[in-house]
Formats: structure tokens, sequence, C-alpha cells
């Protein structure tokens, strides 16, 4: 493929789409912008194509002349060379380290090479800005002075993005591949064992608040997602994360009824109050959730400050579902804590920790593994490693844990362990106590 050509081109016809549209583009659907571009794009090709035959130049064959029309598209309305990549059913997440050093993990958890997204690493730069700003429903700015970029893509993709601050441009794409899918499903695929399911699947019906814990790539948010299929189709959800990744307002037949919050930041310019125009955070969106008579508030992703929400949320006693990072079921605890003081101004460890443990029933970690393979291909591993049951006491800690699930060394699936006694009522919403209790050696019957 010209690649400077077809740069050149989705700049001349970006300019075209800009004057034709004029100030009708607001008034205009983003399928009837793309198929004015799509026309533009076919007579921008003509035109080349006949200056080549004028000056004796090489033509196109019409199926060259069709991939630079794609890939013209692609730069204008999708995501220029990531775009074969991102509609590839076989490739799960997108690791960009350079213009050139691209890494592809597939859906099997194999890690391979793949090809130059860019040029250079300005050209790459270049891309991301115009893809941050071109976003009409939450544009991201995307600059030295704002140099991290989290977007939302089309399709539901997740984009992040830093440059400026690291040595070359860095981004990742996650796809969610799965975002129809419940824990039997997890349970043909291994990540966990059918009574773990069924405890999982018994908690979120009797209303517990659930945080689902692992490091970055682990599977955590799919986790959520079959989790969330769990709640019954009559209850009312609000969903709030800073973009959107869980998509349960896209699956109508399973949930009715969604209220999807996403954050969205400043624009940069701060008002009288100090906060940045335009800014809506997830604290706000919780706030005003209240009104809309829900069920069930699910905070997806706690990072930072997320956890004011997240808190709210499972103090209202609603069963709540969260993720955070961490290397333990227990590390979650300790990182949620850490956030809830760097988040609030006069939050005492001692005040963190009541609160979490109050607030919190049940911790899941989810344990992510990269080994080579025999052929020496490095491939990931995901599954459930270990489910803690959280309640406050022990003077020491301010929390007590239960370890219900764990996993045996050398082993790649949580078997029961200990139950706390509170949990057995469980039962009456589908776990499968009498599989546990067999699966525990010398367990009380």
């Amino acid at each position: 493929m010209d690649w400077p050509s077809v740069a050149a081109l989705r700049q001349q016809a970006s300019d075209r789409l800009s004057a034709a549209l004029g100030e009708d583009r607001a008034r205009t659907t983003a399928a009837e912008q793309r198929g004015r571009g799509r026309a533009i794009i076919v007579e921008l090709l003509e035109g080349e194509a006949a200056e080549r035959i004028d000056v004796g130049a090489p033509t196109w064959s019409p199926a060259e002349e069709a991939a630079m029309a794609t890939a013209v598209d692609n730069a204008l309305f999708g995501l220029g060379r990531l775009q074969p990549l991102v509609d590839d059913d076989t490739v799960e997440n997108i690791i960009i380290t350079g213009h050139d050093q691209v890494t592809l993990e597939l859906t099997d958890g194999q890690l391979v090479p793949g090809p130059a997204v860019a040029d250079s690493d300005a050209e790459l730069i270049d891309f991301l800005v115009f893809l941050a700003s071109r976003s009409e429903v939450n544009a991201r700015p995307f600059s030295q002075a704002q140099p991290r970029l989290h977007l939302r893509l089309d399709g539901g993709a997740r984009l992040a993005a830093a440059a400026w601050v690291t040595p070359r441009p860095c981004v990742v794409i996650r796809r969610h591949r799965l975002r129809r899918v419940r824990l039997e499903d997890l349970v043909g695929m291994g990540t966990l064992t059918d009574v773990a399911a069924s405890f999982l699947s018994a908690a979120v019906k009797a209303r517990r608040s659930i945080v689902v814990a692992g490091a970055q790539g682990a599977g955590k948010t799919t986790l959520v997602r079959a989790l969330c299929a769990e709640i019954p189709p009559h209850e009312a959800i609000g969903t709030f994360e800073t973009e959107y990744e869980l998509h349960l307002h896209e699956l109508k037949d399973q949930h009715p009824i969604v209220v999807a919050w996403e954050a969205r930041p400043g624009s940069g310019e701060r008002g009288p109050d100090g906060r940045q125009a335009g800014e809506f955070t997830l604290s706000e969106a919780l706030f005003d959730s209240f009104r809309f008579n829900l069920s069930r508030q699910i905070v997806g992703e706690v990072r930072g400050h997320e956890i004011l929400a997240m808190l709210k949320a499972m103090e209202s006693g609603a069963g709540s579902i969260s993720t955070t990072h961490a290397p333990s079921a227990e590390g979650a605890i300790a990182k949620l804590v850490t956030c809830a003081m760097e988040a609030g101004a006069h939050v005492t460890h001692d005040y963190a920790v009541r609160a979490i443990a109050a607030a919190i029933d049940v911790v899941v970690y989810v344990h992510l593994e990269t080994a080579p393979t025999r052929d020496g291909v490095w491939q990931r591993r995901r599954w459930v490693a270990e489910i803690i049951t959280v309640a406050p006491g022990e003077k020491d800690k301010g929390y007590a844990t239960q370890r219900v699930f764990r996993t045996v060394p050398g082993e790649q699936a949580a078997t029961p362990h200990v139950l706390d006694d509170s949990y057995r009522d469980l039962a009456r919403y589908g776990f499968n106590l009498d599989g546990f209790v067999a699966a525990t050696p010398g367990a009380a019957r």
C-alpha cells in the first residue's frame, strides 16, 4: 500500500468534506457524512487515475484502486492502518510501543508480532491527535499538555495511549470479544469450576457486593459481564465507567432497563470553582442516579478516585460489582484502601479500611499467566485463582477474610476450601453447597 498517498488523499478528502458540509455538519448524521466522504474519495481516486494516465505513469488495477479506497476511508472515518487489525476476529488486543513495534494478542492467548501501523512515530502521534478530536460525542484532548489518551472506539474497543512522556508513542487497544457471556461459558473455557460458578451466581442473586481483582488483561471485565448476566432481567441497572466497556445497555434482551453513564474529561479551561470546563465525574453520575429508581449500580474499573463512587454504590446495599488491579484477592483490599486515602483529603487509613470492609462482601482474583509453548510462542492463560469473603473485624487489620476457593500449587483451578456459615444460605439462590462440601476435604456435612 502506498501509505504516503493514502495520507495525502485523506487530507484532501477531509478538506472537501468539511467544505461540503459547512454549517450543516451538526445536522448531518454520521452515516450521511460517511456516505458523502466515500463519494469524495471515489472522485479523488478517479482524478488521480486520470492524472497517472496523462503522464504515462503506471495505473492502478481495479483491485488496487478498491484497496486504496478502503485505506483512505479507514483513515478518514476509521482507525487508519489499525483498522484491519481491529477487524480481524483472531486479534484480541493490540499492543504498540512505537509505530513499527506492534504485538498482537490473539484470541487463543498467543502473542505474535504485528505489522507497522505508521511510517514514523510522528505520523502515529498525528493520527492519534486526529482520532481523539474527531469524536463529536465525547472528544478527548491529546497533546503535549495532555499527553495521555483514553478513548472508546466505534464498535466498543478501548484505546489507551501515551506520547511525549514516553520514549516512543505507546498504544494499547483492548477488544471486547466476549460481550454476551455467562458464567457457564467461562466454565467451558476452563476459567472457573462449576461449583465456583454456582457460588458467584448465587452471590449476585443474593445482592452481595463483589470486587473482581487481577492484573492488567487478566479478564476482569469479561468476568464482570458474566456476573452481570446473573442479575434478573426485571432489575433496573446503572453502570458508571470512565469509558464504556461493559456495554450492558446494548444487550436489551438480557437487561431491558440499563442507564449507562460515561465520565467526561474537561476541556482544560478551568472555571471559578477550579474545575475543568465540561468535566463530568463518576461521583456526579452516581449522585444523579439515585433519582433513576435503579435496582443496582455497577461501577466499572476502580483505578483511583472511582473508589468514592464504588463505595457509595456498595453502601446502598444493592449488590454492586466493580474491578480493580491487584496481585491477589486480599491485595485488592489494600489497593482500594490506598485509592480511598488518595481520593479523599480527610480519609484516614482506619476509616478507609472500615468503609471498605463494610461495603465489600466477596473478592474474586483472576490470575494471568504467560508462558512459552513448545514452538516458542508466548501464550497467555487466565483462570479464577481465589475467591474470598470480607467482613469487618480483626482489630489489627480492621477486617476479616475467609478463603472460600483457593488454587492448590501446581493447579490451574480454584477449588473449595473453607465456607463461612453466613454464606451457606446462598444455597437458596442456586449455590451448589453439596458439591462444595463434597470437594472440601474434612468439611463438616
